[in-house]
């Protein structure tokens, strides 16, 4: 599947959840090592082109994992870290736990994407607990994968049901890591976490002006 196919009415935005990891995978570089994390990132893995040479490793300690599995496909053994059925891709090769956090921790990984609750401006990632009393907190390999992996794509909505931004000054949720995002892709922009500041590369059904009035952080925005 031509993984841009899906942005055909970008321009009218916002975009869904798959559209956004169409986004995603269009932006991984070819033959790269990437781990997917639970949740929306998952579906990046069905919108990478078949040629790509990216190879997926998975948490549960897998590499060459495929799209996720569908009727007819279903090994109920062969499962991503989320335990969604997949699809394992000629040469994959299955791994101990440990040895899979030993390539997320020592840094062969060139991308990993991640689900957020909250990115601050300097690029600190909070995606583990909201604080709330009902709330079960899950960090799982996700600190591991944001301080190992040499690259860190963030895939999230820009804002809450209740229309908080998630792209914040300041994170108030417990963090994950610190200054470790390099790219925010949400329904409605990319930001890319520079030295000189949050850079907005593209938008989706709103105006740069806009999106400056609904955010707390400052933004820069790149030429055309």
């Amino acid at each position: 599947m031509n993984p841009t196919s899906h942005l055909a009415h970008s321009e009218r935005g916002p975009l869904d959840k798959h559209e956004i990891a169409a986004l995603v995978a269009h932006d991984i570089p070819r033959g790269a090592y990437v781990n997917l994390g639970i949740g929306r990132p998952t579906l990046v893995a069905d919108h990478l082109p078949a040629d790509s040479g990216v190879v997926l490793h998975t948490e549960n300690g897998m590499l060459n994992m495929g799209p996720a599995a569908k009727d007819g496909e279903i090994d109920p053994d062969l499962t991503n870290a989320g335990k969604i059925p997949v699809t394992e891709l000629p040469g994959a090769a299955y791994f101990h736990h440990a040895d899979s956090f030993a390539m997320m921790r020592g840094g062969h990984l060139d991308v990993c994407v991640l689900g957020a609750f909250q990115v601050s401006a300097e690029g600190d990632l909070a995606n583990w607990h909201t604080g709330a009393p009902d709330a079960i907190p899950a960090v799982g390999g996700a600190m591991d994968l944001a301080v190992g992996a040499k690259k860190v794509f963030v895939m999230m909505t820009l804002f809450t049901k209740t229309g908080a931004p998630k792209l914040v000054p300041r994170c108030t949720y417990p963090l994950t890591g610190l200054a470790c995002v390099d790219r925010v892709y949400t329904d409605v922009a990319v930001f890319d976490i520079t030295p000189r500041g949050v850079t907005v590369s593209r938008t989706f059904g709103i105006t740069h002006e806009e999106l400056a009035e609904q955010l707390q952080v400052p933004l820069l925005f790149a030429r055309a």
